[in-house]
């Protein structure tokens, strides 16, 4: 008897564990797989963090980023099924063992600010999350222990077609948000987001205090400089960031500052509280944007001009990059130079195409997605491009568990008839022998 409830009690706690480790490895992959960019910048940021950025190649950070978005997502899938109950345990075993020592290093050390296991969806401290995989550690622990003990909620002969499905998936859609823009935006430069809003600090409260700091050459000689020391033309940029000076209150933005190339004028201002209708052109390093639809670039541009609204091109490359894009596209439009991290931020496509009105953002395009003239057929006040586009993240949640769930539900249908059927010829087989016996 003793040994029946224990067994019961180590069943319970394993199925428990799993799907702990379930919600957690499902939740991890999908925000990475909605947006491969960011995941890829943040494991740039532990390279660089590492002095391991000269070890790999270029692609590894998105290739790597990409694959281990699919391998969480898909072992949670896995593990809340019941399915490859070996393999997916042992997985996110080896995972948990790899991932705390790491995390209590960051936690220590702090050389990145957050992991990063949730994406922009749930940001953590370093604390926070070591935290966190102590009791997940202890979770895959169980659950590799027992791994016999969970119960399995599809057959042996359907687990292949659900596990081809979810691989699929989630590899479908990682390529289609890296292609397009994250179908859900955790960041602070979503849709409908007004940037002055974001910048602003609550009464009372007090801010943090930051400085952009400019890295400017003459001569081969490097030097940095500030807004209150930026020395005269003669110097050639190189390139900028912004520096924490003192900590205080942080709005979700911070550091969003444009700084006109041609005039060195700050326009920050001018820009975000223009009434008119404004195109920022997003190109974080402007030597590595894909120029293969610049004509339709161009174009919305010249139609900017025609119809008075303002255009520039947002990038953190040094002067003589932008000239060579000038020379190799032929754009005329204005360049404004910016913080490498939060044009990042604001749309993960290089280069991307934000609109804005009053500092509100009304829609954002990937290079892959840009409007063309059958779109631009009259003045944006007058068409729905020039409206803010309406997007619900319920919606598109729903939409994207509706991909994945309603494949997954016919294949259980299926199984469950399969097992119906199996059991009426098990019934009728013992009907007949009963019927012999007699």
């Amino acid at each position: 008897m003793k040994d029946k409830n224990l067994h019961i009690i180590q069943k319970i706690g394993a199925n428990v564990c799993r799907f702990l480790l379930a919600a957690s490895f499902i939740f991890s992959g999908f925000v990475k797989a909605v947006d491969p960019l960011g995941f890829q910048y943040k494991i740039q940021d532990y390279l660089a963090a590492f002095g391991m950025t000269s070890w790999f190649p270029s692609f590894f950070p998105l290739l790597g980023g990409i694959l281990l978005s699919a391998a969480e997502f898909s072992i949670g899938i896995f593990l809340f099924f019941g399915i490859k109950r070996t393999l997916s345990t042992t997985l996110a075993l080896m995972l948990m063992i790899f991932m705390t020592p790491l995390t209590l290093y960051l936690a220590i050390f702090d050389p990145v600010s957050d992991c990063g296991c949730f994406g922009d969806a749930w940001v953590l401290t370093n604390w926070e999350t070591f935290a966190k995989n102590i009791v997940l550690l202890i979770a895959a622990i169980a659950v590799f222990q027992w791994r016999k003990m969970l119960v399995r909620f599809v057959t042996l002969k359907m687990e292949w077609l659900i596990s081809l499905y979810t691989i699929f998936f989630v590899f479908t859609l990682s390529f289609y948000c890296l292609d397009r823009l994250p179908v859900l935006d955790f960041r602070p430069y979503k849709i409908g987001q007004n940037i002055m809003q974001g910048m602003s600090i609550p009464d009372g409260a007090k801010p943090s205090v930051y400085e952009s700091v400019f890295i400017l050459e003459k001569n081969g000689e490097k030097k940095e400089f500030t807004l209150e020391n930026y020395p005269d033309s003669t110097w050639t940029f190189v390139d900028t960031r912004t520096v924490l000076k003192e900590k205080g209150y942080e709005p979700s933005i911070h550091d969003f500052s444009m700084m006109e190339l041609s005039t060195g004028d700050d326009i920050t201002e001018d820009v975000l509280t223009d009434m008119g209708y404004t195109f920022l052109l997003v190109a974080h390093r402007i030597e590595e944007a894909d120029d293969s639809n610049i004509d339709l670039i161009n174009e919305i541009y010249d139609y900017s001009v025609e119809h008075g609204y303002k255009f520039y091109c947002l990038t953190s490359s040094p002067e003589e990059q932008i000239e060579l894009w000038k020379d190799k596209t032929g754009a005329e439009y204005p360049f404004c130079q910016m913080d490498d991290i939060t044009l990042k931020t604001m749309i993960r496509s290089n280069p991307g195409l934000m609109l804005i009105k009053n500092g509100t953002i009304l829609n954002k395009w990937s290079d892959e997605d840009i409007p063309d003239e059958y779109v631009l057929t009259d003045k944006l006040e007058n068409i729905q491009l020039g409206q803010q586009k309406v997007r619900s993240d319920i919606h598109t949640i729903g939409y994207v568990f509706l991909w994945f769930v309603i494949p997954l539900v016919l294949v259980l249908g299926v199984d469950i008839l399969i097992i119906r059927r199996r059991e009426r010829k098990r019934e009728k087989r013992k009907q007949q022998q009963e019927m012999k016996e007699q």
